[in-house]
């Protein structure tokens, strides 16, 4: 099988990579195509509007954290049942980790999945000039193939087609056509990125991104260039199905978290766990019968008054800790297991209170970069010296009230020590990092172990029905 797939790339961050993806999505859809969406690189934020445009799960695809054979294996599971595939890029289509190689880029996405490149190009202040960008881009990277290109931000008819000769007259790349712009079809943003699906609201937007589409680009030419690809070998399966639900993990989902990669959750469920969704914000307390909480990023300090004023789902989790209650957190997630939460505008917030410390949001103070985990000792996350991979994206930083036991340490894409991590006590650890659990499946096996382990689940739990 073919599986149909169009990387779309960027000459550089903010030329609107986001927008044209969800255009040709959301346009896809409503032709009737059953579009799969991925992502290059380390987001959540994107993804989430991916899968509100297509009605299906976005992935991400990362060369650093990831490699070869699991992006590949992410991909083709995904794309099985999809019309057609498309991969929105990370910054431009030649950065990554490195300047000097390819490490962690769209381009490595590109050739490991041996997929033809939309090249989007901010055209709002250029004629010419796009000429002389689409060359250097095609003919920078041989094996690369780069075989169309779209304008964004064009002011009219007329400018776009005066980009569109100059292209035609000196490249062999099609020019597949453009979007405007159009302030009703941008999405807001804040300190980590654009807003969230969940927050966007109505379908509302991907209709008008959808429409946008449909009148000035040209989407034949899109799904041609898509099925110009041959067909990608096939890599060893890493998740597999089991639906044999022998432990209960309770999982935040709402508007205060919400970064997931569903890999994490997928290899938890395929180690036996039964993924339970509960909200810190709205619910009461933790779900019934659950031996572990999975407390993902999020934006947990635009919510501090509400996370806060309940009260009883704080208490539960904090006793639900004291009886040696597994819980896993990252980044948000380790925020709200603090004491309190000091907001941009100085204000704290009262949190769980497992760790003593505050964590304390800075800007500037913006801490990024991938990062590789190394286990210190024995823990939830499994055995001293294992290794997984994930990375850091966060405004805040730790005020500590007394000294607090780390899980692990962090080197970066060089190897160079970038302190430790993983707040410990018990069977909880809390890290600032995001793990890709697809990078060390073992984590997701540790994990449910460590829940299966848990004091009381085999009074609730026989022979893995309740």
């Amino acid at each position: 099988m073919a599986h149909p797939r169009l990387v779309i790339a960027g000459t550089s961050s903010g030329v609107g990579k986001t927008t044209v993806t969800l255009a040709i999505l959301a346009a896809l859809r409503q032709r009737g195509r059953r579009a799969q969406a991925f992502k290059a690189g380390p987001d959540f934020i994107d993804p989430s509007h991916h899968s509100a445009a297509t009605g299906r799960p976005s992935r991400n695809l990362d060369g650093w954290m990831l490699g070869v054979d699991r992006n590949r294996e992410i991909f083709l599971r995904a794309a099985a049942d999809a019309d057609i595939s498309i991969i929105e890029g990370m910054m431009g289509l030649f950065d990554g980790s490195s300047p000097v190689n390819e490490i962690g880029s769209t381009a490595e996405i590109a050739k490991q999945l041996d997929a033809p490149v939309l090249l989007v190009i901010d055209g709002s202040a250029m004629a010419r000039s796009a000429a002389a960008m689409v060359s250097g881009y095609a003919q920078f990277d041989p094996a690369l193939r780069v075989v169309g290109v779209l304008f964004n931000r064009v002011n009219s008819e007329g400018h776009y087609q005066l980009l569109k000769e100059a292209v035609e007259q000196h490249t062999n790349v099609a020019v597949v056509g453009y979007l405007r712009q159009d302030q009703a079809v941008t999405i807001s943003d804040r300190h980590l990125g654009l807003v969230t699906a969940m927050e966007q609201g109505t379908g509302e937007l991907y209709d008008r991104l959808a429409k946008a589409a449909a009148d000035t680009i040209d989407l034949d030419r899109i799904e041609s260039l898509a099925g110009s690809c041959g067909v990608l070998a096939a890599s060893p399966q890493l998740v597999k199905q089991n639906r044999q639900h022998t432990v209960r993990i309770g999982v935040a989902q709402d508007q205060a978290f919400c970064f997931y990669y569903p890999e994490n959750l997928e290899l938890l469920e395929a180690e036996g766990a039964e993924l339970v969704p509960f909200s810190p914000l709205t619910d009461h307390a933790i779900p019934d019968d659950v031996a572990m909480l999975y407390l993902g990023g999020g934006y947990p300090e635009l919510h501090g008054v509400a996370l806060a004023e309940n009260i009883t789902m704080r208490t539960s989790i904090r006793e639900f800790a004291g009886r040696g209650g597994t819980i896993y957190a990252e980044c948000g997630g380790m925020m709200y297991l603090t004491q309190a939460i000091r907001d941009f505008e100085g204000r704290s917030h009262e949190m769980v209170g497992l760790f003593p410390a505050e964590a304390v949001m800075r800007k500037p103070g913006l801490t990024l970069g991938y990062r590789t985990v190394t286990l210190a000792r024995p823990c939830i996350l499994g055995a001293a010296g294992l290794t997984a991979r994930g990375h850091e994206f966060h405004y805040s930083t730790l005020v500590l009230k007394e000294p607090l036991t780390h899980a692990c340490g962090l080197t970066d894409v060089q190897g160079e020590s970038k302190g430790p991590d993983g707040l410990s006590i018990s069977n909880v650890v809390a890290l600032y990092t995001h793990l890709h659990f697809s990078s060390q499946p073992q984590v997701a096996a540790s994990l449910v172990a460590s829940a299966r382990g848990t004091k009381g689940w085999n009074s609730v739990w026989q022979g893995g029905t309740r």
